[in-house]
C-alpha cells in the first residue's frame, strides 16, 4: 500500500516540476484513504512556507477538523527540511515515508536528526522508500533547468543558480 501513496506524491512532484517549481509531492493518508495533498509552490506563492508538507498537513488538518494528526502517515518524495520536521512534529503526524534524502537540507537523517531530540512526540521514519524513482524526478529537473529545457521558473535569477551549481 505505500507504494501507491507514495505513486501520489510523485504525480504531485510532477505537476510541481511542470510549473518550474522543485519537484516535491506529498500526501498524508488515514487509513487507506489520502486526507491531505501538498506539492511544492514557493516560486509561484512567493511564499517561503509553500512545502509540499506544509500544504498536505493544512489540507489534512481542514478534512480531518482538527490540528492532530496522530493516526495519520504523511508519504513525500524528498526528506523533510527544519521547517517541515517542526510541522511533522506539531501535527503529531504517527508515521512519515520519505523518498530521496536531502543532503542540503533533510533533517530527519541527511544534516540533522530532528526526530532524535527530546520532544514529547517520535513519529516512525522510514527513509529511502522508492528513492530512485524519487530521485531521478528531481535529479530530471534539475537537468533541464541546467540545459535551459525545463520551463523557467517564476524567479529567472533561480536558473542561473542552477546553472552556477553545474559549474
Amino acid at each position: 500500500m505505500d507504494a501507491r501513496f507514495m505513486e501520489q506524491a510523485l504525480v504531485l512532484a510532477r505537476e510541481a516540476a511542470a510549473d518550474g517549481e522543485v519537484p516535491v509531492g506529498a500526501v498524508v493518508v488515514r487509513g487507506d484513504t489520502i486526507v491531505g495533498r501538498g506539492r511544492n509552490r514557493r516560486e509561484g506563492s512567493k511564499n517561503a512556507l509553500s512545502h509540499a508538507e506544509i500544504e498536505a498537513i493544512d489540507e489534512a488538518c481542514k478534512t480531518l477538523g482538527g490540528w492532530r494528526l496522530w493516526d495519520c502517515t504523511l508519504y513525500v518524495t524528498l526528506e523533510p527540511c527544519p521547517m517541515c520536521a517542526g510541522a511533522i512534529l506539531n501535527a503529531r503526524l504517527q508515521r512519515v515515508v520519505f523518498g530521496a534524502s536531502d543532503p542540503k537540507a533533510g533533517s530527519l537523517f541527511s544534516v540533522q536528526r530532528m526526530f532524535d531530540l527530546p520532544y514529547n512526540h517520535k513519529p516512525q521514519i522510514e527513509g529511502g522508500f522508492m528513492e530512485e524513482e524519487c530521485a531521478a524526478v528531481l535529479r530530471g529537473f534539475f537537468a533541464d533547468m541546467r540545459r535551459g529545457l525545463g520551463k523557467a521558473p517564476i524567479n529567472p535569477n533561480w536558473v542561473k543558480r542552477c546553472k552556477q551549481d553545474a559549474e
